[in-house]
Parts: C-alpha cells; sequence; structure tokens
C-alpha cells in the first residue's frame, strides 16, 4: 500500500512561539527577524492560541490610528500577546496532506498549529510548506 502523506511529512517542527506575557513588540520583533507570519502563543508546551501578522496590522491600523509611531511602539511594548491572541484551527501530525490543505483553502487560514496529545505543540504547517511539497512534487514529476 503506499504510503499516504501526513501533516507530519510536511510541517515545521522548529516553531518559534510566544507567551501570553510577551509583548506586541516581541510577536513584531519575532516575525521581523525570523521572516513567518504566525507564531502561536505557548504555556507549558500547550497550545493556547495564535497571532498573526494580519492581526498585528490590523491593531496597528485600528487601535492605535491616532496614535504617533513612537506612540504605536511604546503601547505594544506594553500590551500582551494574550489581549490579541485568537484560537486557532489545529491539526495532528498524522492529519493527511490533502485534509490539511483544504482546511487552510476553504479557511483562507495562512497556517495550522499541529498538536499531539494534550495539545502539546509539535509543528506547525504554512502555506510555504505545501508550496514547498508542489515544488518537490514537481522535481519528481519532471525527472
Amino acid at each position: 500500500m503506499p504510503h499516504r502523506l501526513t501533516v507530519a511529512d510536511v510541517m515545521t517542527r522548529d516553531v518559534i512561539t510566544l507567551d501570553r506575557e510577551d509583548s506586541l513588540a516581541d510577536a513584531r520583533r519575532c516575525m521581523e527577524q525570523a521572516r513567518v507570519r504566525h507564531l502561536p502563543v505557548v504555556a507549558g508546551g500547550r497550545l493556547v492560541g495564535l497571532v498573526s501578522h494580519r492581526d498585528l496590522l490590523a491593531a496597528s491600523l485600528s487601535v492605535f490610528a491616532e496614535a504617533s509611531e513612537r506612540e504605536e511602539r511604546r503601547l505594544f511594548a506594553q500590551i500582551p500577546v494574550r489581549e490579541l491572541m485568537h484560537d486557532a484551527v489545529r491539526v495532528r501530525p498524522e492529519t493527511p496532506v490533502r485534509e490539511a490543505a483544504g482546511i487552510l483553502m476553504e479557511s483562507k487560514f495562512g497556517c495550522l498549529p499541529v498538536v499531539g496529545d494534550g495539545d502539546a505543540l509539535v509543528g506547525i504547517v504554512t502555506e510555504a510548506d505545501f508550496v514547498r511539497l508542489a515544488a518537490t512534487m514537481l522535481d519528481a514529476i519532471e525527472a
């Protein structure tokens, strides 16, 4: 029987995470330095939420629209990510890749955190992981 691709086959295992008490400034800095758009929020290794670049942009545009750039930096340094994080649709490592792709496309999410027992974060699958998979498959087809 052929191997069916699972999320474990394509996910990123080395995930940069935030703590609920990290600031929005910490989240922004992590995203910029690591060049990522999604940061899972964990407590004791357990997924408790997600903060995206889009969330930070929305906060910057709406809440601080009237604030100067300096004031925004000050506020971002004081606000913990728990104030902005949201619940995340999650998948398990054994979830078929096709199912995870369907979830991303239907929901228009940019990522799916991957959790094991007790909601322990074990990875993340992103749009970039699917692009990498597509490139690998195209190389195999052309070979």
